[in-house]
């Protein structure tokens, strides 16, 4: 089914590929279906796929930690926030054919990234999500999820002067509250393979960001 989607998609614009070379950010908070887009996003397009949680394992691989014990580091620690970011900043400069998927995924990006996603959902419907996937109950996911992200957006704003919750620099915002997994990851494959370089006048700017890692 989800392949005869993201056909009728496809077929509604150009018949060859324009997305070779391409890096693809891929954001959003928890809940919101980042991991499963973006992993369907690069299989669909023959990209690799480098997420957040991927590196995160490889950083503490490299100090001999588990996962446990470098994730009770992290909340100690904000050289870890910044390890991670700096190495999704290398990797982003690094490679094409990519879709990379991080809650900054978009502003490390930067000018490199060819399209800058940011999916979202209503907090109610993705405290739901993590509830199910955690198995935990669903009030529990909210307050967590809410706490989380007021974190996030603080140490956001007090390490390079991000402001999270500032959207204008993303090409494509979904709201995957509104159709399911396979129509998301169609109407974003539609938006990539109707790319015309021709056409393109411009990403949104991102501007006052100092990446001090």
């Amino acid at each position: 089914m989800l392949g005869r989607s993201i056909d009728a998609v496809q077929n509604l614009f150009y018949p060859t590929r324009l997305s070779e070379g391409m890096l693809i950010t891929v954001s959003g908070p928890p809940g919101c279906g980042t991991s499963t887009t973006a992993a369907g996003l690069a299989e669909t397009l023959g990209f690799d796929h480098v997420s957040g949680g991927d590196v995160f394992r490889e950083l503490a691989a490299e100090r001999n930690l588990t996962l446990a014990e470098f994730n009770e580091l992290a909340e100690e620690d904000d050289s870890i926030d910044r390890a991670l970011d700096r190495r999704l900043y290398e990797i982003a400069r690094e490679r094409d054919e990519l879709v990379l998927e991080s809650r900054l995924a978009g502003w490390l990006g930067g000018d490199e990234a060819d399209f800058r996603v940011w999916l979202d959902a209503p907090l109610s419907v993705r405290a739901e999500r993590v509830a199910d996937r955690e198995a935990i109950p669903v009030e529990r996911a909210r307050d967590e999820s809410a706490v989380r992200e007021r974190s996030e957006a603080r140490r956001y704003r007090e390490y390079y002067g991000i402001d999270i919750g500032e959207l204008s620099i993303y090409d494509l915002t979904i709201n995957t509250a509104r159709w399911s997994a396979d129509a998301v990851l169609a109407i974003l494959v539609g938006a990539v393979e109707a790319y015309d370089p021709a056409d393109d006048e411009g990403t949104w700017p991102i501007e006052g960001v100092e990446y001090d890692f």
